[in-house]
């Protein structure tokens, strides 16, 4: 009697129960890349905004400026080259578009919920303003993925971030 090697349809049967028991485990975690990509964006910015406000407030400080004039409210130049007085409030940032390009060294588009008001924009990241707060998001992130910062209200309270939304947001 001839005996055939293969395998039988009960074991090619489980085997792919057991691919599909896999793929359902693991594809989460392949789907879920791209929102955790963009988090990591987003807390990249808020660290890069966070860093260049340690800089100016020391920067402000030296010149005596932290403190404010009226309102709070000065110009400190960043010292790279002319035309790079950033608006500064109780010695940090300024919460306008062109104190956050200046302090930050980054190109924005004006825009809201992650997209740009002209379609023609080609920055990264897209700033709204607000009454002495922006909000940022990465281009093309869903709208609750973003980054919200306000001025200082004070010499005693430096600036404040909105807590950062989870991965699932993004």
């Amino acid at each position: 009697m001839n005996k055939q090697k293969g395998f039988t349809l009960i074991e090619l049967v489980v085997v792919i129960i057991i691919l599909g028991i896999l793929a359902v485990t693991a594809a989460p975690k392949f789907i879920n890349l791209q929102s955790d990509a963009r988090l990591s964006a987003l807390s990249g910015m808020k660290a890069s905004v966070q860093g260049a406000n340690s800089l100016i407030y020391s920067k402000a400080a030296i010149a005596g400026k932290e403190k404010g004039g009226t309102g709070g409210a000065e110009t400190l130049d960043i010292g790279l080259g002319t035309g790079n007085e950033i608006n500064i409030v109780y010695g940090y940032m300024k919460a306008t578009e062109d104190d956050f390009e200046k302090g930050l060294d980054v190109k924005f588009a004006a825009g809201a919920d992650g997209k740009p008001t002209d379609s023609d924009d080609t920055e990264e990241w897209i700033i709204q303003e607000g009454t002495s707060k922006v909000t940022i998001w990465q281009k093309g992130a869903p709208a609750a993925c973003k980054l919200e910062y306000t001025q200082a209200t004070g010499t005693a309270s430096g600036p404040t971030f909105a807590a950062m939304p989870l991965s699932t947001a993004c």
